[in-house]
């Protein structure tokens, strides 16, 4: 049987915590070899672009893929310009066990890849959270980032100031000051912890602002290499780690425009955050390093999730089953 799970059905039982420490694990098993992400090609119809976001994983015992589309015509169709859809297939005998809406999947499981990042990445006293960008990204970043760090005040910037109330409202619960800035400069250079979560097509952040101990998650540029969020001479300044060489190569825009530029080689790009978790690589090396997590997200971080809404869903009684082969 196939197990369909909507967008409802995967809120109902998506655990943040355990999706970060399932994240964080199977970074590890990428990094240990019994995980495999081939870099995804790309496939583009006019200014739509899909994904094929393809993982397998012993510990999860199947192999999926996600479909990612990108499509920024859905703005003026008043639709996410991003949307995507899992499948998971079973290692053992090959069936499909599931079908999963992906936009609380990769919303979440992109937080927690920042988040394990930043647990192995930033400094142990990090208490200041900027963002760039104050949407939905934000919020999943924030709660899944204070689950690393102690954090005591989160300094935000955003082209609306209503997207900023709606930020502030949805994170209330976690009892953090929430100060507005009024750019993204000023939020680099008050921060500890920077996320820039925007759909930037040129660099929103640049590298001459970031001070000595500074981690940034570079998250929000879409997979194609011609959008980004930082310049070159922020990837040039810092320590980089990647979530996967390959993808990075393929799909990222910060990366590659650097390199275009002459600010980096691929060299540069050499270091995935799975082999910093398993102590392979060292990431931070000292309180002054500024440290860069260049993430592109990968469809392991999507299995991983995927694997545990599965088996939760299914000892719950959630989601629709379909005998596909009826």
């Amino acid at each position: 049987m196939t197990l369909i799970l909507s967008h409802s059905d995967v809120a109902a039982v998506l655990d943040r915590g355990e999706v970060l420490a399932a994240v964080e694990r199977a970074h590890a098993d990428l990094a240990l070899g019994t995980a495999l992400v081939p870099a995804p090609p790309a496939m583009t119809l006019g200014d739509a672009a899909f994904v094929p976001m393809v993982a397998a994983a012993e510990s999860a015992g199947a192999a999926a893929v996600k479909l990612l589309a990108d499509l920024p015509g859905n703005r003026a169709r008043g639709l996410p310009v991003q949307r995507s859809v899992i499948v998971v297939t079973s290692a053992a005998d090959g069936g499909c066990e599931a079908l999963i809406d992906g936009r609380m999947v990769t919303a979440v499981r992109t937080a927690a890849a920042s988040a394990v990042a930043t647990k192995h990445l930033a400094r142990q006293d990090s208490s200041v959270l900027g963002l760039i960008g104050a949407g939905g990204l934000a919020v999943e970043h924030t709660r899944a980032i204070a689950q690393v760090r102690k954090l005591e005040t989160v300094f935000v910037w955003s082209r609306t100031a209503a997207t900023i109330e709606s930020f502030r409202a949805a994170i209330a619960d976690l009892g953090l000051e929430v100060r507005a800035l009024d750019s993204p400069e000023a939020v680099t250079r008050a921060a500890d912890v920077l996320c820039t979560l925007t759909p930037s097509r040129t660099p929103i952040v640049h590298g001459a602002w970031f001070g000595p101990g500074l981690h940034v998650n570079a998250v929000g540029a879409p997979p194609r290499a011609d959008h980004r969020e930082v310049d070159g001479e922020a990837m040039r300044r810092a320590t980089v780690v990647v979530d996967s060489i390959g993808t990075t190569l393929a799909k990222s825009g910060d990366t590659l425009l650097a390199i275009a530029e002459g600010a980096i080689t691929e060299t540069a790009v050499g270091t995935e955050l799975g082999e910093v978790i398993v102590g392979r690589t060292p990431g931070r090396t000292g309180a002054g390093d500024i440290t860069l997590f260049n993430s592109v997200g990968i469809g392991l971080q999507d299995l991983a999730a995927a694997r545990l809404l599965i088996d939760k869903a299914r000892a719950n009684g959630i989601g629709t089953e379909v005998d596909l082969s009826s």
